[in-house]
């Protein structure tokens, strides 16, 4: 256990063995700095004091992961993250830390390009033309031109005006179950959203059934589901027509992440392309979560079905600056020109800035020395091989499926008629992370585990999750099957009865029981602040 000290004035300072970022098998509480050199982590509230801060000041639709029992994160390295306590937890779904979270070179990339100089893009600098060149590389040749933004949303907004702009046209084409960003003009396309809210969908937006061949309309069975759910789209269109209006886009994630970890079927992208350009709309890949090599073979996921598909447009976030905001829309010369001849120009503050686009290019220079695609391959592989192994010994598990470090484990309660094992699935999660696992449960249903974790994840990271997976899921099927009754219900996953060896203790913390709990002493450096903190909590 990390040993914790105290100084003269009472702050509680922390510290543990260090460790470096190459063997991130570190000891409990990982590595913290102190005067010396040594690490030192500063906690500026108690756990209890950051619940109740957080319900004054921050938005109510702000969710946290974990809300029954959240932790509170104080760093991280590699695939590991750890909380106040020093309790080192395996991080199997933070996608954005790409190549492990703090990598030594992304974070020396940053400072030190802040120490030189960070501006706005409309100042010349070779940053940005590095990246931009970098990153087209990757791709087709078509896709040539680039523009900078902060967040996925942002590069996702700037797709769809790009394609409104090419030819005027303004419906647009979406997925079932698809997000693709918090802002309004997507929360309108994302029906993940705008189907649990009461917005409601706009004339101009189309919803097509998701490529699901597990639970969708058209499933493994069908002799052709690529075409069946093609020619759903290009119905669409049709009627679209019919109506007066004119498509400007269809936009997919190339693997739908929070639809529940949707691979669709091969020829599918083709089909739907080849009618989308016939209705003189483009076609927009959404690689925010999925790109950057997750896949393993290929760069862009969009490429894992084959080389005569190259969309339009594409858009990237979340990994490429490994936790800094930075995004990007590329998109063919054509489609860029007609955006510029609207005589509006596009200018984005933060956008393609000096110390972003150092940043990006230093993941890019991670991904390619480490061989983090090559550990994709490997480490999915074996992951998956795990994974179908305890599909074949756990009749919870109705499907695996996945790509490289992209992998979803759909659950069920009866496999023959697939219905979703939602609230099983929430007990999961709350049970991998007592064992220091973090997971977390996506899909329309969210019954479906989903594995998307830093790419420097290795195969011991794998046998460890499964390990633990298989302990929960033997020990939740005997439960189901016992004579203590129903084990869970669908709004009550946490209180309803079990055997006692499985039952999960979650708080039930009101705001005002959070505020009137005594605060412990703080693990930090900042005790200066702390009366002032007390002050504030009882006003």
């Amino acid at each position: 256990m990390p040993l914790v000290t105290s100084d003269t004035q009472g702050r509680r300072h922390r510290r543990i063995e260090k460790k470096s970022f190459a063997a991130p098998q570190a000891t409990e509480g990982g590595t913290f700095i102190d005067l010396k050199g040594a690490a030192i982590m500063c906690e500026l509230y108690s756990k209890q004091d950051t619940l109740a801060l957080r319900e004054r000041h921050i938005g109510p639709s702000c969710k946290i992961f974990f809300a029954a029992d959240p932790i509170k994160i104080m760093r991280a390295q590699g695939q590991y993250m750890f909380d106040e306590k020093g309790e080192r937890y395996l991080d199997c779904i933070n996608n954005v830390a790409h190549v492990g979270h703090c990598h030594p070179e992304v974070v020396k990339a940053a400072a030190k390009q802040m120490e030189l100089l960070n501006t706005n893009s409309r100042f010349l600098h070779d940053n940005i033309i590095e990246f931009a060149k970098r990153l087209t590389a990757t791709l087709p040749q078509e896709l040539s031109v680039c523009y900078f933004t902060n967040s996925g949303s942002e590069a996702n907004d700037l797709a769809l005006r790009l394609a409104r702009q090419f030819r005027g046209h303004q419906d647009v084409i979406t997925l079932d179950h698809a997000y693709h960003g918090h802002l309004s003009s997507l929360i309108e396309i994302s029906p993940y959203k705008f189907q649990k809210g009461k917005d409601v969908k706009r004339e101009s937006v189309h919803v097509a059934p998701a490529p699901d061949t597990y639970r969708g309309k058209y499933r493994e069975d069908h002799e052709d589901p690529s075409t069946a759910y093609a020619d759903e789209v290009k119905k669409i269109i049709e009627e679209a027509h019919s109506s007066g209006r004119k498509i400007a886009a269809f936009i997919a994630e190339s693997m739908q992440s929070c639809g529940g970890q949707i691979i669709p079927p091969a020829g599918y992208f083709q089909k739907v392309a080849e009618h989308i350009h016939k209705a003189g709309g483009v076609f927009i890949a959404d690689e925010v979560q999925v790109g950057f090599g997750r896949v393993g073979r290929y760069f862009w996921s969009f490429q894992m079905y084959g080389e005569d598909f190259v969309p339009d447009i594409v858009t990237m976030g979340k990994p490429m600056g490994n936790g800094h905001p930075i995004s990007c829309v590329v998109t063919t010369k054509e489609i860029a020109e007609a955006f510029s001849s609207s005589g509006m120009e596009y200018f984005n503050t933060y956008g393609g800035n000096p110390v972003s686009c150092a940043v990006g290019l230093a993941v890019l220079d991670v991904i390619e020395k480490e061989n983090l695609q090559g550990n994709a391959v490997r480490v999915g592989t074996y992951l998956m091989e795990l994974l179908s192994e305890q599909k074949s010994k756990h009749p919870l598990i109705g499907d695996i499926r996945g790509v490289g470090l992209f992998i979803g484990i759909d659950l069920v309660k009866d496999r023959e008629k697939r219905t979703p094992a939602t609230a099983e699935a929430q007990h999961i999660i709350y049970e991998m992370k007592g064992k220091g696992v973090l997971l977390s449960a996506d899909g329309p249903h969210r019954n479906v585990l989903k594995i998307k974790p830093p790419m420097c994840f290795t195969e011991d990271d794998a046998k460890f999750m499964v390990d633990h997976l298989d302990g929960i899921l033997t020990v939740l099927e005997e439960a189901m099957d016992s004579k203590s009754g129903t084990v869970f219900s669908e709004n009550t996953a946490y209180r309803t009865k079990m055997p006692k060896e499985i039952q999960v203790e979650l708080p039930n913390l009101s705001a005002t029981e959070a505020r009137e709990i005594p605060r412990g002493k703080r693990n930090g450096v900042c005790s200066d602040q702390q009366a002032l903190i007390s002050k504030r909590l009882k006003t």
